[in-house]
């Protein structure tokens, strides 16, 4: 087996990846800190990030047939230049010493509907440039580089707000689109042709293959489950961690020792092989309830840190073991459909939890919340073990498998 850096596309794609990655570390924590310094209000900062998220799961199917249709590195060099000129826009808004809520709300906007467009990119791309037998280990290789740079991440951005000012974050992250689309303008990705359908025609196609896999739509209801949690903890947690548990610097360590999980967690992917990936993967992301119950009633800083860096560790170890799975199980010509249904259903259910996160809070106070999601989260994840088809899904399959349904072409 070729490893994946000796091939010259792949290793180009990496470096890309690896540069976008760094930018977009810095951000969340940078974001965090800059709404909350602006406003106080955890609503304002539940805004932002919906802005984001909304057009993003809006437009997620429609990305997943853009990037079937057509070469999916022309689509992700696109998409990284109109978030670079999103991101310039927020830096500016920041660096003008009187942001206004409504401008780094669209400018977020723009940036998640692109996003749209360039996540479903993500596993074409790789599969693209890798054969089948090194993408286990490119798929993990991207994992480390993503989470090397949240480990950085939260860092430079802490560094970045108390010397030069949060606006520097984005415009960091704006370079970093800028450098990464350079880096795609020059590599080569094999693209596999589909027949011309209707738009409607390829999404209907598109659910039909997800729908058709009973391990795959019952492990991204748990994983929506996961993301609705996660969105809880992004909202409710800052407050907790800069009101009772120590102030900013609590918050910055938190997602320090997240990237510190998240990394260790790609390395054993790249290495553990267990012979039900799926099922193992979704019983390590229930570990999430803990640093959750652990906010909830104000645990030691240090308690509250190691129990999400070992929750971390687990999302770390998942998405590579489940990105080489689905390359492995989904016929290539519809990837990138079945990966923005992939995403729709993991990510549907944020929006929810920034918006009930905060008037919970309100009402009942923060610990409510937080427990009800390490609830719901455990639950989820460790019920995926009573699907028989998560318990006997293995890393591949003999043939790749046709189309679960074929659909019409449009004339």
């Amino acid at each position: 087996m070729t490893h994946p850096l000796r091939l010259r596309s792949f290793r180009l794609l990496f470096l890309g990846r690896t540069v976008s990655a760094v930018g977009d570390a810095v951000v969340p924590t940078a974001l965090a800190l800059a709404v909350l310094r602006a406003t106080g209000s955890t609503t304002a900062l539940a805004l932002v990030l919906g802005c984001a998220m909304v057009p993003r799961l809006l437009l997620l199917p429609l990305g997943g047939v853009v990037a079937d249709r057509f070469d999916a590195r022309r689509v992700a060099l696109a998409t990284d230049l109109v978030r670079c000129a999103a991101q310039l826009a927020v830096g500016a808004e920041l660096l003008s010493g009187t942001p206004a809520l409504s401008h780094i709300a669209a400018a977020s906007a723009l940036g998640g509907a692109a996003s749209a467009f360039a996540m479903p990119t993500a596993s074409p791309l790789v599969a693209g440039t890798v054969e089948h037998d090194g993408r286990q280990q490119a798929n993990a290789l991207m994992g480390v580089t993503a989470n090397t740079s949240r480990l950085a991440g939260p860092a430079l951005a802490g560094l970045l707000i108390w010397t030069a000012g949060p606006g520097w974050a984005f415009i960091l992250d704006a370079l970093s689109f800028a450098l990464s689309a350079l880096l795609l303008a020059v590599i080569r990705v094999r693209h596999v042709p589909v027949p011309r359908r209707s738009i409607r025609a390829d999404l209907v196609l598109g659910w039909r293959e997800v729908r058709s896999r009973d391990w795959f739509w019952s492990s991204l209801l748990a994983h929506g489950v996961w993301n609705g949690a996660a969105a809880v903890l992004l909202t409710v947690g800052p407050v907790v961690a800069v009101d009772q548990l120590g102030g900013e610097g609590v918050w910055v360590l938190l997602q320090q020792g997240g990237a510190v999980g998240m990394l260790a967690g790609s390395l054993l992917a790249g290495r553990l092989r267990p012979r039900r990936p799926v099922l193992v993967a979704n019983l390590g992301l229930a570990l999430y309830a803990a640093p959750l119950l652990l906010l909830a009633v104000a645990a030691p800083a240090a308690a509250v840190i190691a129990a999400y860096c070992v929750a971390l560790a687990a999302l770390g170890f998942l998405n590579p073991v489940w990105e080489t799975v689905v390359q492995a199980h989904v016929p290539p010509g519809v990837l990138a459909r079945v990966t923005s249904y992939d995403w729709l259903m993991s990510l549907g259910a944020m929006p929810i939890g920034y918006a009930l996160a905060p008037l919970a809070a309100r009402a009942w106070g923060p610990p409510a919340p937080l427990a009800v999601a390490a609830t719901l989260v455990a639950l989820a994840c460790a019920g995926t073990a009573a699907v028989p088809a998560v318990r006997r899904l293995g890393w591949s399959v003999s043939a790749p498998p046709a189309p679960a349904a074929q659909v019409p072409a449009a004339r």
